[in-house]
């Protein structure tokens, strides 16, 4: 059975966002893919898939290329919510795996040229690409003007990313990339 070329293949992954209401909806990128059909909305932690990934900006342990099969079997989870925000609720217990994603720029206009200031949706897209999921997350970003300029910027860290056999190879790819300078 083919794919419908029409459908965005990220369709396919099961990606939900944990939304705080926190931001403007014109602007907010988790609400825009869940219009998209991309991603599925909760607005309760109890909702959240059991054992997906969770990405979480204060885990200890590195998103890799290792959470690929997690991914595929029981989605992506991302939180659209402020930092002080996020913190209250992963306090609580969370459903799903915790992962940090590596260091990135962001692309977004907001954030541009930022370290780690990424929005939901460059923070999917990023964690599909390190995944595996490059077509879905390049199809993913594609539906913002400026997404492919978080590509532009990132390009070569995905790929390096992409290409760790796991957690402990991705801290130590960013332990290089920021020995002598200052990230994040």
């Amino acid at each position: 059975m083919e794919s419908d070329p029409k459908k965005p293949a990220a369709k396919s992954l099961r990606i939900t966002i944990y939304h705080a209401a926190q931001c403007d909806p014109k602007k907010c990128t988790g609400l825009r893919l869940k219009r998209r059909g991309l991603a599925r909305i909760v607005t309760k932690t109890r909702f959240l898939p059991k054992r997906a990934i969770v990405l979480n900006p204060f885990s200890e342990i590195a998103f890799s290329p290792s959470d690929r099969q997690r991914v595929e079997d029981f989605g992506l989870v991302a939180l659209d919510c402020s930092w002080e925000h996020a913190q209250k609720v992963l306090s609580r217990h969370v459903r799903g795996t915790s992962r940090c994603l590596p260091i990135l720029i962001a692309g977004n206009p907001v954030n541009f040229g930022k370290a780690t200031k990424l929005t939901t949706a460059e923070a999917i897209a990023a964690a599909l690409y390190i995944a595996g999921f490059k077509q879905e997350a390049v199809e993913l970003l594609s539906i913002f003007t400026w997404g492919h300029t978080f590509f532009e910027l990132n390009g070569r860290l995905l790929d390096s990313y992409a290409q760790a056999k796991d957690s402990g190879e991705i801290v130590r790819m960013q332990n290089s990339l920021c020995s002598g300078k200052e990230c994040g």
